[in-house]
């Protein structure tokens, strides 16, 4: 948050300057860029004298080698979000080389440092950061996990203000330097953010992304999965709608093994249901503020969430997931918002939507979602 905050300093000391929005974009990039390399980029500062004889006399140079990158995936924000993301795909061996991007020298430094050490043990080939968005440069995927945090007593609508000032120069830094990525979100408020990334790239629909419903979802199935005694994975059920208090759990389509719930217990999820299962989509909702409360934050389970996420698209695996896409047209929704529908995710970004058939009520609660989306949106200023 430190970062965003930095932007938020520069821009207010700029527009006392009345200093366009590209004099700034330079202001926020120093020549003096703080790099930190990857081990072997160490030995380009060994002196020549030592390189000279403990390498020429342990290795024999046959050609010369130009690393050429498949999987390059670049991280804003070093915070607890972005460094859960970074250390999820990490571990999963998702990327051969990390970028990570922050204002804050010192912790993006010590952070990558760490992650460089613990490489050895993930095999991982180059983990980089700098504060100039060029580290990025030729991504396939970028995450961004910065932005402006909610004060006490702000509205919501403030605080999308603030992160759009943000994003303008996240944004532009970004398509500058990777203009064929795919960008994922999960900076919040994430479904408005969404829809401010792709108003602000002029990006296809399909390469914004937001994190949207799919840690919600996961959270819902574990839920059940307790509940019931089976293992999450062999719970199947969609958490859909605004990352949020209006998000809508999809009670129609739960089945275990292919078994409905709903043909077992017609009322699940309804007030009139007698075992109350409605108090499973209760505690998604809750989760999030009762961890916050305990620890501080969330990051673990949002990052392995997006390494999900970015594993479908790097490896073309065209899995189904619940995120952040524009919805207008479905289930009579008229406005042009982002909420999370049941999306197909391969090399791409987003590929197809799953037409998921609603009950009645649940087509209610996305139209509902919408109209909470769309009060905060329709007042934001480019």
């Amino acid at each position: 948050m430190a970062w965003a905050a930095g932007i938020l300093r520069a821009s207010k000391r700029v527009g006392a300057a009345r200093v366009s929005i590209g004099d700034l974009s330079v202001a926020l990039r120093p020549n003096r860029v703080l790099r930190v390399p990857l081990n072997r980029a160490w030995w380009r500062v060994t002196p020549t004298s030592t390189m000279g004889t403990v390498k020429g006399e342990l290795m024999q140079h046959m050609s010369a080698e130009k690393p050429v990158l498949h999987n390059k995936v670049s991280i804003i924000g070093t915070g607890s979000v972005g460094m859960a993301c970074a250390i999820s795909i990490i571990a999963k061996g998702l990327a051969d080389e990390v970028a990570l991007v922050d204002c804050n020298e010192d912790k993006m430094k010590g952070e990558t440092m760490d992650l460089q050490h613990g490489s050895v043990f993930m095999k991982m080939p180059n983990i980089v950061c700098s504060k100039d968005f060029l580290v990025t440069a030729n991504s396939q995927i970028v995450i961004v996990t910065a932005g402006a945090r909610q004060a006490k007593d702000e509205t919501r609508l403030n605080l999308v203000q603030r992160n759009v000032t943000i994003f303008k120069l996240m944004v532009a830094d970004i398509i500058k330097h990777s203009p064929r990525c795919k960008i994922i979100i999960v900076s919040n408020p994430v479904d408005i953010l969404t829809y401010v990334t792709w108003k602000l790239s002029g990006f296809p629909k399909n390469r914004i992304i937001g994190s949207g419903c799919n840690l919600d979802t996961a959270r819902f199935r574990y839920m059940l999965g307790e509940r019931l005694g089976i293992h999450s994975e062999s719970c199947h059920g969609w958490v859909l709608g605004e990352h949020g208090d209006s998000s809508v759990p999809v009670w129609s389509g739960v089945n275990i093994a292919g078994v409905p719930l709903k043909e077992l217990n017609s009322a699940i999820g309804t007030s009139k249901d007698p075992e109350q299962w409605g108090n499973v989509h209760k505690e998604v909702i809750a989760s999030a503020y009762n961890i916050i409360k305990m620890k501080g934050y969330t990051s673990w389970a949002i990052g392995l969430s997006v390494a999900d996420i970015a594993e479908s698209i790097l490896k073309n695996l065209r899995k189904t997931h619940p995120v952040s896409t524009k919805i207008k047209g479905l289930y009579g929704i008229k406005e042009e918002v982002f909420l999370s529908v049941p999306c197909v995710l391969g090399e791409n970004g987003i590929s197809d939507i799953i037409k998921v058939k609603l009950s009645p009520a649940e087509e209610a609660q996305m139209v509902k979602s919408a109209e909470t989306i769309w009060k905060i949106q329709k007042d934001i200023k480019f």
